[in-house]
């Protein structure tokens, strides 16, 4: 997709976007208006026009979003940097059969960008580490993703 400006998914960003994938979420801050930049896991792609996330409940970024519903969502990977911009709307303030306070917010995809500066490529994928209980870690992920899904 370099260089190349979509208004969709394409297969394989869904792909990827059906996955636990670390991304950033850039939303306007409803005090300062300035950009507020947040980094999740938690995200699901249904379809090409439709990116899914779950967060706190009393996030900053569900709060912005009442305010502003413009966002960014932004991940790397084959091999450069995608900025996925859109309309965020909050499906549910507090997500049924999870034990903790989630939101699930809906992004309508309006433009899928390439934002990877000229002459380089990204050689690795980001990599991170639940640093809390492994077992309670990948029972809570397990129990999101299935929830984001059944939106």
């Amino acid at each position: 997709m370099a260089n190349r400006v979509e208004t969709y998914l394409t297969e394989e960003l869904l792909t990827l976007l059906r996955q636990e994938t670390y991304v950033s979420i850039a939303t306007v801050d409803h005090e300062s208006k300035a950009p507020n930049v947040n980094a999740i896991s938690w995200v699901y792609a249904p379809d090409e026009q439709t990116v899914r996330f779950s967060v706190d409940n009393r996030s900053k970024i569900v709060e912005n979003l009442r305010n502003n519903d413009n966002l960014v969502i932004s991940f790397i990977a084959n091999g450069t940097t995608y900025a996925i911009s859109g309309k965020g709307t909050i499906l549910e303030e507090k997500m049924e059969n999870i034990p903790i306070k989630l939101a699930l917010v809906e992004c309508s995809v309006h433009e899928v960008r390439d934002v990877m500066f000229y002459g380089a490529k990204m050689i690795s994928q980001p990599n991170y580490e639940k640093t809390y209980d492994v077992e309670a870690a990948a029972k809570l992920d397990n129990q999101v993703m299935k929830e984001m899904k059944r939106a």
